[in-house]
């Protein structure tokens, strides 16, 4: 049975990898690709529907699928713990389900999971996220994200040590983490997480070097997550089984990894 797909900002950047994607993978096909401006009827008859539009228009995207008993794959940024609460009761009341990935590269949730599981050792944590220069949308929900586990992982030892937060150029806090984001030409996607002690740093780094082979992996396992989901999931940490203690919102059955390329992933100490 063949999977109907409505890709909503498939125009753009994000939109056109996830686009191929679907038009590659046996089982499905794109029903209607809609811009952030059209008209959201055009949903109509769709089996998924994928978003990759943009902050202002991603929660009336998942309010017109979720009426539409329509499941949704969530790929725009912007959606933290407060903002996805807002559609939590929707979903339930519908028996749809939604999935939000902040990230579809499997090396930044690799990274994101090793942050989280150093986070109790390290009294400092803060993130540094540089994105090209036509990102809206700043800090990146992949930072948020990475904030959000650290902030549950630490659960039992309280927040991270941040001084001087007060002070604008201190970043933008997000679960007691400080965030710097950087918007320039040159970078595509990069983050770092640096965690210090008593004389010692520990510095987590994920870049992507080509976002269509980065991020294809990921949307094919979210995509099929995606299409029998019920409730709301976040992370694609929910569906893979990374080998190190995270906590996901909805944990779920394993699936398996596949061989990922176009990204590199470091760690250093100092």
């Amino acid at each position: 049975m063949t999977t109907r797909v409505a890709i909503v900002g498939g125009t753009g950047k994000l939109g056109g990898v996830i686009r191929d994607v679907v038009e590659a993978e046996e089982g499905y096909e794109v029903s209607a690709v809609l811009g952030s401006g059209s008209d959201l009827a055009e949903l109509d008859g769709a089996d998924l529907v994928i978003d990759a539009s943009t902050p202002a228009v991603s929660i009336d995207v998942v309010r017109a699928a979720i009426e539409r008993g329509i499941n949704v794959l969530v790929g725009t940024s912007g959606w933290s713990n407060e903002r996805i609460a807002l559609v939590r009761p929707l979903v339930d009341a519908s028996g749809t389900g939604v999935v939000f990935i902040p990230n579809f590269s499997l090396g930044s949730v690799v990274g994101s999971a090793l942050a989280a599981a150093a986070a109790p050792f390290f009294p400092s944590i803060e993130i540094v996220e540089a994105h090209r220069e036509t990102k809206v949308d700043s800090p990146s929900g992949t930072a948020v994200r990475t904030a959000e586990l650290i902030a549950a992982a630490r659960e039992k030892v309280g927040p991270v040590q941040s001084p001087h937060v007060d002070q604008r150029a201190r970043g933008q806090q997000v679960a007691s983490v400080p965030i710097h984001s950087l918007r320039r030409p040159g970078v595509i996607a990069r983050q770092e997480t640096v965690l210090s002690g008593a004389g010692e740093s520990l510095t987590i780094v994920h870049d992507t070097i080509d976002p269509a082979t980065a991020y294809a992996p990921g949307i094919r396992i979210a995509m099929a997550a995606a299409r029998e989901a019920r409730g709301v999931v976040i992370g694609l940490d929910s569906f893979i089984d990374i080998g190190v203690r995270t906590r996901p919102a909805r944990p779920e059955a394993p699936v398996a990894d596949q061989d990922v390329s176009g990204q590199v992933a470091g760690v250093t100490s100092a």
